[in-house]
């Protein structure tokens, strides 16, 4: 008796050490993502988010989301912040605009640790749209589409998550592929 036990319990561990290696995090830009690691120290070095990392650090945010959190970050790409008129991303990295910048960065972030399934469970919930407000007084209408979700900022531009669920020690990190702006 006491020796199926020990089996049971050999292989219900050998299961959960299977469950965990196949629960790896996505890469991102390139790069391996450590659930182990906050959300600048995976952020630096994704080839994909170099804007955003630079967008941080001109903003003076890197202390506050190297910080305990948690944070949910719509991190966008650095194809996202391209793909913003002309002369946009050099004009907010000015110290002159640093509170615009902040505004800004803080539109992507929820002081919540919220996965995409947490999210898509209040979007149905909510009868299609749930209201998620940032720590930088933005609200973004998240819907979900075939499995996908979507983010509609203040000012009606959609913005899809194309990589969910990017654990971080401190929250968690959903790519997305276009800026989130408030309204001004």
């Amino acid at each position: 008796m006491i020796k199926s036990v020990l089996r049971g319990f050999a292989l219900a561990t050998a299961l959960s050490a299977v469950a965990f290696a196949a629960a790896k995090n996505p890469d991102v830009g390139g790069a391996a993502m450590f659930a182990t690691k906050n959300i600048i120290e995976n952020a630096v070095n994704s080839k994909d988010h170099t804007t955003l990392v630079a967008a941080v650090k001109a903003a003076g945010l890197v202390g506050t989301l190297e910080g305990k959190g948690p944070f949910t970050v719509f991190a966008p790409t650095n194809e996202a912040f391209a793909a913003l008129p002309k002369g946009t991303v050099e004009t907010l990295l000015k110290p002159e605009n640093k509170a615009t910048l902040t505004k800004v960065l803080t539109c992507h972030v929820v002081a919540a640790d919220a996965m995409a399934k947490t999210v898509a469970k209040m979007i149905k919930e909510d009868g299609g749209e749930h209201d998620i407000k940032t720590v930088g007084g933005c609200v973004l209408k998240a819907r979900e589409s075939m499995g996908k979700i979507t983010l509609t900022d203040e000012n009606g531009g959609v913005s899809h998550v194309t990589i969910a669920d990017v654990k971080q020690s401190n929250g968690v990190i959903h790519v997305v592929d276009k800026v989130l702006l408030p309204k001004m």
